[in-house]
């Protein structure tokens, strides 16, 4: 079809229909490629479309944890899990926000729940161990603390 007979009214009567866009698979591209800005616009468009999608809101808490913008990572991890606890990925991300913020106590409290279901695969034993570690030590800490 050409140009001016698309702007002028020939049109999609010829079979061709507009498509909805892919915003999440856009978004997890771009992530790949490290444009995590444009990730994030990609997510907000996917989120408008899903609104209660808790595995979108968990993708842009690891946007925002990696553009540096911890606190919106810390709401939107907070979102997901109010949707779905049962997401092991956002109770490790936001544990580990939590602990750079200094609450060490909720951080704890996330990472039980992540060594309780934890994920499973070729990298998982890693994350495991340093959830392991990291829990070891907060508890370590909070026992140390005058109380």
């Amino acid at each position: 079809m050409s140009f001016w007979r698309r702007l002028f009214g020939g049109g999609l009567s010829d079979g061709l229909k507009p498509q909805r866009l892919d915003y999440l698979n856009e978004a997890l591209a771009l992530e790949r490629q490290g444009d995590f800005e444009g990730a994030l616009t990609s997510y907000r468009l996917a989120l408008r479309d899903n609104v209660n999608d808790p595995r979108i809101l968990q993708n842009m808490a690891i946007a925002f944890t990696k553009t540096g913008q911890h606190e919106e990572a810390i709401r939107h991890y907070r979102r997901a899990l109010a949707l779905d606890d049962t997401l092991v990925g956002a109770h490790y991300g936001l544990a580990f926000r939590l602990k750079e913020k200094g609450d060490g106590a909720e951080a704890a409290e996330h990472l039980r729940k992540f060594l309780a279901r934890p994920p499973k695969g070729p990298d998982a034993d890693r994350w495991v161990r340093h959830a392991e570690a990291t829990l070891r030590e907060l508890e370590e800490t909070a026992g140390q603390e005058p109380g």
